[in-house]
């Protein structure tokens, strides 16, 4: 071993290494403007996309451009010269290859999980750790002394190094669903919205959940696990759904229903047990529901479909909103309705069509009633601010004409003194007063 490292050594003195390291430089080069050029025809958006990412070098597609040519450079220049450098090269492209297909595809699949970032670290220090075993001509000794560590698992003999290649192996089918399904996610979920994106997110999940058990199986055959004795595991997972899991099961039946039928929709406006909202996600097993306030709520998707949901904006997405005002009895009328009109107008968030509309709506005990209701084609955005600035506009115009916003008033009825008859009994005391 130590020959062949000081061999390898050795080789790196010679003349020819300079000429490895430029033809290496002209491959970046080249890699660097293929790239770029790719870009900006195909306009992609860096922060979504796998193969470019968010800088030319960042993506996937570089470092496989860079180790393509490099192939293509040890081939042409293996002809004419001894080759020294890119026996160094072509093993760090291929683990910088892994480092980037490793990290974007998680990266694309669960954007901002916390724990995506160790995994992450853990791939770059084991692609790393590979080169260097690999360069140094180590490798084939390690993976000789881990197979022959071998224990016996019922007819099977595992040994380490075949648990190894599994599960190497088994990574890389599962970072290959992955990054398939998010592919396909992307596409689905590119420029839609309401509830063309409820059935096309629907499909993603759908897509997603079947790559990944197809992953999942294909993994363990490479591991070598019969698959025929997932039959029991399968049984004993039914009876855990039939007993245990009934809830976590309806969810998620629930989840796909609520998407198929679209009878609630992401960006839908619905008032679910008191709660009232806006839909911002609908995942298999529950829905998110954020208020005007900004609280969220997480709803169980079962309880979609089995309680009574107030959908605001299923067939229409305008909402009617109103707010009472009291005048006194002697105010004229006309003229009232007219600037609760004009109010209402004020703010550009009513809709001139359908226009604003009063109604006298009862004889209160203290004035005349008067409901001011308008149209909203964005719930979303909330409904207090609104009516507090329809409220301070109806103020200003009321007190701007003279008009008397009554408070609560009462009457007092005083009785006369009557005198009672001289020997009678009964009457009302002197000074009795009846308050009515």
């Amino acid at each position: 071993m130590f020959d062949d490292l000081r061999q390898w050594a050795r080789s790196f003195a010679q003349t020819t290494v300079l000429t490895e390291l430029a033809a290496l430089a002209l491959c970046v080069v080249v890699a660097w403007f293929v790239v770029s050029g790719l870009r900006r025809a195909l306009h992609r958006d860096p922060s979504r996309s796998i193969l470019f990412g968010a800088k030319v070098f960042d993506g996937v597609l570089f470092p496989l451009t860079l180790l393509g040519l490099g192939y293509l450079a040890r081939t042409v220049l293996a002809q004419w010269m001894p080759l020294a450098a890119f026996k160094v090269v072509i093993p760090v492209l291929i683990s910088l290859v892994v480092i980037r297909v490793g990290v974007k595809v998680l990266q694309a699949a669960f954007p901002q999980s916390a724990w995506v970032r160790p995994i992450e670290r853990t791939i770059s220090w084991l692609a790393w750790l590979g080169m260097v075993l690999w360069v140094t001509g180590l490798l084939p000794l390690v993976l000789q002394q881990l197979d022959e560590i071998t224990w016996k698992v019922g007819t099977s003999t595992l040994s380490v190094r075949t648990m190894i290649e599994g599960f190497v192996t088994a990574c890389a089918v599962l970072i290959l669903t992955l990054w398939i399904s998010s592919t396909i996610e992307s596409r689905l979920l590119r420029s839609v919205t309401g509830s063309e994106l409820s059935v096309r997110k629907a499909l993603s999940n759908a897509a997603r959940a079947l790559l990944m058990f197809v992953g999942l199986i294909l993994a363990l055959s490479t591991v070598g696990i019969d698959l025929t004795a997932l039959s029991v595991l399968g049984g004993a997972v039914g009876v855990g759904i039939g007993f245990g899991l009934q809830k976590l099961a309806a969810n998620y039946v629930s989840g796909f229903v609520i998407l198929a039928e679209r009878s609630v929709r992401i960006g839908d406006n619905v008032r679910v047990d008191g709660f009232e909202g806006r839909i911002t996600d609908i995942t298999g097993r529950y829905t998110v529901i954020r208020s005007g306030v900004g609280r969220e709520s997480i709803v169980p998707n079962e309880m979609l479909i089995t309680q009574r949901v107030e959908n605001l904006s299923l067939a229409d997405p305008r909402v009617w909103l109103s707010t009472v005002v009291n005048v006194g009895y002697d105010s004229d009328v006309d003229l009232v309705m007219r600037l609760l009109r004009d109010a209402a107008l004020v703010n550009p968030r009513v809709l001139r069509e359908p226009g604003p509309s009063v109604a006298l709506s009862a004889f209160g005990a203290d004035g005349l009633e008067f409901t001011v209701g308008f149209w909203i084609a964005d719930p979303e955005n909330g409904a207090l601010v609104l009516r507090s600035d329809i409220n301070l506009a109806i103020l200003a115009a009321l007190r701007a004409h003279g008009i008397d916003i009554p408070y609560p008033q009462r009457v007092v009825h005083v009785r006369p003194q009557v005198q009672p008859a001289s020997g009678q009994e009964g009457g009302s005391p002197p000074g009795a007063v009846s308050v009515a």
